[in-house]
């Protein structure tokens, strides 16, 4: 089956799909570093409209996932940082309320469905554990609905 330009085995076939096919590399992720500030996170999720970004630390690994709803939970508990003072704020003084776990590169893309289930992205890190790029949710869907759709076509 075709997706894009990419071919790649279906179910049904011995072989399995690697999440490689799907991975969105890092160049090509917006994410922020443990010692950005709140304010650094918030307009940067404003301009790209994103509710969710994946943290990296200085050594390259995956730190968690910083969502919107971190950043109002952090402000509402803490009323004297006001919006005025988020630049003094740093992401990893901010509690991250979803524990998103990330795969690793030879992951199948059945491993990730039901972790898409709950999130925007998988985060993906390579066999060191070196944050490599993501997998988004719509590619998940895409995925699960052609492979969907191809067994409808075989079965009839």
């Amino acid at each position: 089956m075709v997706i894009g330009t990419i071919d790649y085995p279906m179910e049904g076939t011995d072989a399995k799909v690697n999440i490689a096919f799907f991975l969105v590399p890092k160049e090509e992720v917006i994410y922020l570093s443990p010692k950005s500030t709140i304010r650094q996170a918030l307009e940067r999720m404003e301009y790209h409209r994103y509710s969710a970004v994946p943290l990296i630390d200085d050594e390259g690994r995956y730190s968690g996932t910083i969502t919107e709803g971190d950043l109002l939970w952090k402000l509402k508990r803490s009323p004297e940082i006001g919006f005025e003072h988020t630049h003094k704020v740093l992401l990893q003084d901010v509690p991250q309320h979803m524990n998103i776990k990330p795969v690793r590169i030879d992951a199948q893309m059945e491993d990730l469905i039901t972790l898409a289930i709950n999130q925007n992205f998988v985060p993906v890190v390579d066999d060191n554990g070196i944050f490599i790029g993501i997998i988004r949710r719509r590619e998940i869907i895409d995925y699960c609905f052609k492979l969907w759709m191809n067994k409808d076509k075989t079965a009839q």
